[in-house]
Protein backbone atom coordinates (compact mmCIF):
# COMPACT_ATOMS: atom_id res chain seq x y z
CA UNK A 1 0.00 0.00 0.00
CA UNK A 2 1.57 3.43 -1.09
CA UNK A 3 1.76 6.31 1.37
CA UNK A 4 -0.15 9.19 0.00
CA UNK A 5 -0.29 12.64 1.99
CA UNK A 6 -2.76 15.44 2.09
CA UNK A 7 -0.21 18.83 2.84
CA UNK A 8 -2.29 20.51 5.36
CA UNK A 9 -2.49 21.39 9.18
CA UNK A 10 1.18 19.75 10.56
CA UNK A 11 2.61 19.15 7.08
CA UNK A 12 1.68 22.43 5.33
CA UNK A 13 5.08 24.06 4.39
CA UNK A 14 6.59 26.66 6.33
CA UNK A 15 7.54 26.73 10.40
CA UNK A 16 5.79 24.28 13.21
CA UNK A 17 6.06 24.89 16.58
CA UNK A 18 4.31 22.82 19.72
CA UNK A 19 4.81 21.82 23.28
CA UNK A 20 6.40 18.72 23.26
CA UNK A 21 6.38 17.38 26.89
CA UNK A 22 7.03 20.59 28.08
CA UNK A 23 9.60 21.84 25.72
CA UNK A 24 9.11 24.35 22.71
CA UNK A 25 9.38 22.07 19.47
CA UNK A 26 10.11 23.68 16.15
CA UNK A 27 10.55 21.88 12.39
CA UNK A 28 10.30 23.04 8.86
CA UNK A 29 8.31 21.44 6.30
CA UNK A 30 9.13 22.10 2.51
CA UNK A 31 7.97 20.30 -0.95
CA UNK A 32 5.44 17.09 -1.24
CA UNK A 33 5.21 13.76 -1.62
CA UNK A 34 5.78 10.83 1.01
CA UNK A 35 6.97 12.56 4.61
CA UNK A 36 10.48 11.95 5.75
CA UNK A 37 11.83 13.80 8.19
CA UNK A 38 15.82 15.21 8.87
CA UNK A 39 17.50 14.92 12.06
CA UNK A 40 20.81 17.41 11.33
CA UNK A 41 24.33 16.40 13.17
CA UNK A 42 26.24 17.42 15.65
CA UNK A 43 24.91 17.33 18.33
CA UNK A 44 24.00 21.24 18.29
CA UNK A 45 24.45 22.18 14.54
CA UNK A 46 21.08 24.00 13.48
CA UNK A 47 19.39 22.44 10.58
CA UNK A 48 19.29 24.96 7.78
CA UNK A 49 22.68 23.09 6.39
CA UNK A 50 20.71 20.06 5.99
CA UNK A 51 17.78 21.45 3.44
CA UNK A 52 18.28 19.37 0.51
CA UNK A 53 15.71 20.98 -2.57
CA UNK A 54 16.33 18.58 -4.43
CA UNK A 55 14.60 15.78 -2.46
CA UNK A 56 12.33 18.52 -1.42
CA UNK A 57 10.82 17.83 -5.56
CA UNK A 58 10.12 14.64 -4.68
CA UNK A 59 8.95 13.86 -0.82
CA UNK A 60 7.47 16.39 2.16
CA UNK A 61 10.97 17.35 3.70
CA UNK A 62 10.32 17.95 7.48
CA UNK A 63 13.49 19.65 8.77
CA UNK A 64 13.99 19.30 12.43
CA UNK A 65 15.12 22.10 14.17
CA UNK A 66 16.60 19.58 17.02
CA UNK A 67 15.92 20.08 21.05
CA UNK A 68 18.21 22.96 22.34
CA UNK A 69 19.01 24.76 19.03
CA UNK A 70 17.58 27.37 17.24
CA UNK A 71 14.03 28.68 18.55
CA UNK A 72 13.23 25.07 19.88
CA UNK A 73 13.16 24.72 23.61
CA UNK A 74 16.34 23.94 25.86
CA UNK A 75 16.06 21.09 28.72
CA UNK A 76 16.06 22.29 32.06
CA UNK A 77 19.60 20.93 32.49
CA UNK A 78 20.95 22.39 28.87
CA UNK A 79 23.29 21.76 27.77
CA UNK A 80 23.67 18.15 29.41
CA UNK A 81 20.86 15.67 28.73
CA UNK A 82 20.26 15.12 25.17
CA UNK A 83 20.64 11.83 24.98
CA UNK A 84 19.73 9.39 21.92
CA UNK A 85 15.86 8.90 24.11
CA UNK A 86 15.43 11.99 24.69
CA UNK A 87 15.94 12.83 20.73
CA UNK A 88 14.20 9.92 19.98
CA UNK A 89 10.90 11.04 22.18
CA UNK A 90 10.95 14.18 20.40
CA UNK A 91 10.92 12.29 16.90
CA UNK A 92 7.90 10.25 18.03
CA UNK A 93 6.00 13.60 19.23
CA UNK A 94 6.61 14.97 15.94
CA UNK A 95 5.64 12.04 13.88
CA UNK A 96 2.38 11.57 16.09
CA UNK A 97 1.43 15.15 15.32
CA UNK A 98 2.42 14.76 11.33
CA UNK A 99 -0.38 11.98 11.70
CA UNK A 100 0.61 10.38 8.47
CA UNK A 101 0.57 6.12 8.74
CA UNK A 102 4.42 6.13 7.62
CA UNK A 103 7.30 8.41 7.38
CA UNK A 104 11.00 7.80 6.15
CA UNK A 105 13.82 9.22 9.31
CA UNK A 106 16.45 10.48 7.71
CA UNK A 107 19.64 11.12 9.66
CA UNK A 108 22.95 13.03 9.53
CA UNK A 109 26.31 12.65 11.23
CA UNK A 110 25.03 12.86 14.95
CA UNK A 111 21.46 12.58 13.52
CA UNK A 112 22.32 9.43 11.95
CA UNK A 113 23.03 7.59 15.78
CA UNK A 114 19.76 9.35 16.42
CA UNK A 115 17.60 7.99 13.75
CA UNK A 116 19.68 4.11 13.96
CA UNK A 117 18.24 4.54 18.14
CA UNK A 118 14.75 5.49 16.51
CA UNK A 119 14.64 2.59 14.36
CA UNK A 120 15.84 -0.09 17.00
CA UNK A 121 13.36 1.34 19.33
CA UNK A 122 10.19 2.95 17.94
CA UNK A 123 9.94 1.21 14.50
CA UNK A 124 6.24 1.19 14.40
CA UNK A 125 5.83 4.62 12.60
CA UNK A 126 8.61 4.22 10.22
CA UNK A 127 8.42 3.59 6.22
CA UNK A 128 12.62 2.85 6.27
CA UNK A 129 15.59 5.13 8.02
CA UNK A 130 18.31 6.65 6.08
CA UNK A 131 21.51 6.65 7.93
CA UNK A 132 23.84 9.05 6.19
CA UNK A 133 27.22 9.62 7.58
CA UNK A 134 26.53 7.72 10.75
CA UNK A 135 28.39 4.47 12.92
CA UNK A 136 27.67 1.85 14.83
CA UNK A 137 29.92 3.19 17.88
CA UNK A 138 31.25 6.16 19.51
CA UNK A 139 34.63 5.66 21.72
CA UNK A 140 38.06 4.99 21.47
CA UNK A 141 37.57 2.68 18.07
CA UNK A 142 35.47 5.68 16.68
CA UNK A 143 38.30 8.26 17.55
CA UNK A 144 41.21 6.20 16.27
CA UNK A 145 39.94 5.34 12.67
CA UNK A 146 38.75 9.73 12.80
CA UNK A 147 42.22 10.08 13.62
CA UNK A 148 43.69 7.98 11.02
CA UNK A 149 41.68 9.76 8.20
CA UNK A 150 42.02 13.01 9.46
CA UNK A 151 46.25 12.48 9.54
CA UNK A 152 45.00 11.18 5.55
CA UNK A 153 43.63 14.29 4.86
CA UNK A 154 46.38 16.34 6.07
CA UNK A 155 48.67 14.30 4.40
CA UNK A 156 46.85 15.08 0.72
CA UNK A 157 46.20 19.07 1.82
CA UNK A 158 49.85 19.32 3.23
CA UNK A 159 50.43 22.18 0.88
CA UNK A 160 47.14 23.82 1.53
CA UNK A 161 46.72 27.29 3.12
CA UNK A 162 44.72 27.03 6.04
CA UNK A 163 45.25 22.94 7.06
CA UNK A 164 46.88 23.89 10.51
CA UNK A 165 43.66 26.34 11.60
CA UNK A 166 41.43 23.14 10.54
CA UNK A 167 43.98 20.39 12.80
CA UNK A 168 43.85 23.45 15.54
CA UNK A 169 39.99 23.50 15.26
CA UNK A 170 39.83 19.35 15.93
CA UNK A 171 42.46 19.72 18.35
CA UNK A 172 39.86 22.33 20.05
CA UNK A 173 37.17 20.35 20.58
CA UNK A 174 37.80 18.60 23.89
CA UNK A 175 37.70 22.07 25.17
CA UNK A 176 34.22 23.54 23.73
CA UNK A 177 32.22 24.99 26.46
CA UNK A 178 30.27 27.83 25.02
CA UNK A 179 28.21 28.24 22.06
CA UNK A 180 30.53 30.46 20.24
CA UNK A 181 33.14 27.87 20.90
CA UNK A 182 30.97 25.40 19.20
CA UNK A 183 30.23 27.23 16.27
CA UNK A 184 34.15 28.37 15.83
CA UNK A 185 35.22 24.48 16.03
CA UNK A 186 32.25 24.00 13.38
CA UNK A 187 33.88 25.82 11.24
CA UNK A 188 36.79 25.23 11.80
CA UNK A 189 37.14 21.40 11.15
CA UNK A 190 34.87 22.24 7.70
CA UNK A 191 37.25 22.37 4.84
CA UNK A 192 38.28 18.71 6.68
CA UNK A 193 34.39 17.76 5.97
CA UNK A 194 34.39 18.09 2.31
CA UNK A 195 36.50 16.05 -0.56
CA UNK A 196 37.96 19.37 -1.56
CA UNK A 197 36.78 22.38 0.05
CA UNK A 198 40.33 24.10 -1.20
CA UNK A 199 39.27 23.57 -5.17
CA UNK A 200 36.28 25.98 -4.72
CA UNK A 201 37.06 27.55 -1.46
CA UNK A 202 34.77 30.89 -2.68
CA UNK A 203 31.57 28.42 -2.78
CA UNK A 204 32.48 26.28 0.54
CA UNK A 205 33.43 29.45 2.59
CA UNK A 206 30.11 30.53 2.40
CA UNK A 207 28.12 26.87 3.55
CA UNK A 208 31.14 27.64 6.32
CA UNK A 209 29.67 31.11 7.10
CA UNK A 210 26.29 29.98 7.11
CA UNK A 211 26.50 27.44 9.96
CA UNK A 212 25.12 27.92 13.30
CA UNK A 213 25.60 26.04 16.09
CA UNK A 214 24.38 25.53 19.54
CA UNK A 215 26.56 24.28 23.09
CA UNK A 216 25.30 20.65 23.34
CA UNK A 217 27.87 18.76 25.87
CA UNK A 218 26.76 15.08 24.82
CA UNK A 219 26.46 13.97 28.35
CA UNK A 220 23.17 12.86 29.88
CA UNK A 221 21.20 14.28 32.83
CA UNK A 222 23.83 14.29 35.45
CA UNK A 223 26.43 14.64 33.58
CA UNK A 224 27.73 11.32 32.53
CA UNK A 225 28.69 10.43 29.32
CA UNK A 226 26.25 8.68 26.74
CA UNK A 227 28.76 6.30 24.95
CA UNK A 228 26.91 4.54 21.79
CA UNK A 229 27.42 0.91 20.75
CA UNK A 230 24.84 -0.41 18.45
CA UNK A 231 26.53 -3.60 16.71
CA UNK A 232 23.98 -5.88 19.18
CA UNK A 233 21.29 -4.14 18.11
CA UNK A 234 21.46 -3.11 14.83
CA UNK A 235 20.62 -6.96 13.47
CA UNK A 236 16.85 -6.63 14.61
CA UNK A 237 16.65 -3.50 12.69
CA UNK A 238 12.79 -4.27 10.85
CA UNK A 239 12.24 -1.19 8.93
CA UNK A 240 13.96 -0.86 5.41
CA UNK A 241 17.14 0.64 5.96
CA UNK A 242 19.39 3.11 3.70
CA UNK A 243 23.36 3.85 4.91
CA UNK A 244 24.63 6.80 2.44
CA UNK A 245 28.52 7.89 2.90
CA UNK A 246 31.08 9.51 1.34
CA UNK A 247 34.15 8.35 -0.02
CA UNK A 248 36.04 11.05 1.52
CA UNK A 249 34.22 11.48 4.67
CA UNK A 250 36.84 11.61 7.78
CA UNK A 251 34.50 11.99 10.27
CA UNK A 252 31.91 8.52 9.54
CA UNK A 253 33.60 7.11 7.24
CA UNK A 254 33.37 4.68 4.73
CA UNK A 255 34.56 1.80 7.06
CA UNK A 256 31.47 2.73 9.48
CA UNK A 257 29.28 2.81 6.20
CA UNK A 258 30.53 -0.87 5.22
CA UNK A 259 29.72 -1.84 9.36
CA UNK A 260 26.31 -0.14 9.16
CA UNK A 261 25.01 -1.99 5.96
CA UNK A 262 26.53 -5.39 7.09
CA UNK A 263 24.66 -4.93 10.13
CA UNK A 264 21.38 -4.11 9.16
CA UNK A 265 19.64 -6.95 7.22
CA UNK A 266 18.67 -6.32 3.77
CA UNK A 267 20.17 -2.94 3.95
CA UNK A 268 21.22 -0.45 0.51
CA UNK A 269 24.33 1.07 0.97
CA UNK A 270 25.45 3.88 -1.31
CA UNK A 271 29.01 5.37 -1.64
CA UNK A 272 29.08 8.88 -3.31
CA UNK A 273 32.41 8.71 -4.92
CA UNK A 274 33.29 12.79 -5.03
CA UNK A 275 31.84 13.65 -1.27
CA UNK A 276 32.99 13.80 2.39
CA UNK A 277 30.62 14.46 5.31
CA UNK A 278 28.49 16.66 3.20
CA UNK A 279 27.30 14.29 -0.04
CA UNK A 280 24.18 16.23 0.09
CA UNK A 281 25.85 19.70 -0.67
CA UNK A 282 28.98 17.77 -2.46
CA UNK A 283 27.22 15.73 -5.09
CA UNK A 284 23.35 16.74 -4.37
CA UNK A 285 21.77 14.68 -7.62
CA UNK A 286 23.36 11.51 -6.45
CA UNK A 287 22.52 12.07 -3.03
CA UNK A 288 18.70 12.59 -3.61
CA UNK A 289 18.65 10.06 -6.63
CA UNK A 290 19.11 7.56 -3.76
CA UNK A 291 17.26 8.76 -0.84
CA UNK A 292 14.19 9.33 -3.70
CA UNK A 293 14.71 5.87 -5.47
CA UNK A 294 14.94 4.15 -1.64
CA UNK A 295 11.70 5.68 -0.56
CA UNK A 296 9.93 5.30 -3.58
CA UNK A 297 10.94 1.50 -3.94
CA UNK A 298 10.12 0.68 -0.03
CA UNK A 299 6.52 2.34 -0.11
CA UNK A 300 4.88 -1.01 -0.06
CA UNK A 301 7.59 -3.42 1.93
CA UNK A 302 6.34 -4.48 5.04
CA UNK A 303 10.35 -4.84 6.41
CA UNK A 304 13.57 -5.97 4.73
CA UNK A 305 14.26 -9.17 2.68
CA UNK A 306 15.59 -11.73 3.51
CA UNK A 307 18.47 -12.39 0.89
CA UNK A 308 21.87 -10.59 0.26
CA UNK A 309 22.01 -7.20 0.95
CA UNK A 310 21.48 -4.51 -2.23
CA UNK A 311 24.99 -3.17 -2.88
CA UNK A 312 24.74 0.22 -4.70
CA UNK A 313 27.57 2.68 -5.35
CA UNK A 314 27.46 6.14 -7.36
Amino acid sequence: MSISVEISGALAPGTHAFDSDGVTQRYHVYGSGPVCLAHPGGPGIHYEYLRVPELEKHLTMVYVEALGTGESGRLPMHPNGYTRERYSIALQRIIDRLGVPKVYLLGHSHGAFVAAYHAIHRPSGLAGVILYEGAPVTGPEHGAEAARRLQEFAAAHADRRGLNDVLAAFGAMQDISSDAQTLAVARGVLPSYLADYWGDEQRWASVREALRASYISGLDAIGAPDPIDDRADLPTVTVPALVVVGRFDVICGPRWGRELHDLIPGSRLVILERSGHLGHLEEPEPFADAVRNFAFSTQSMPSPSDGDPERLTK
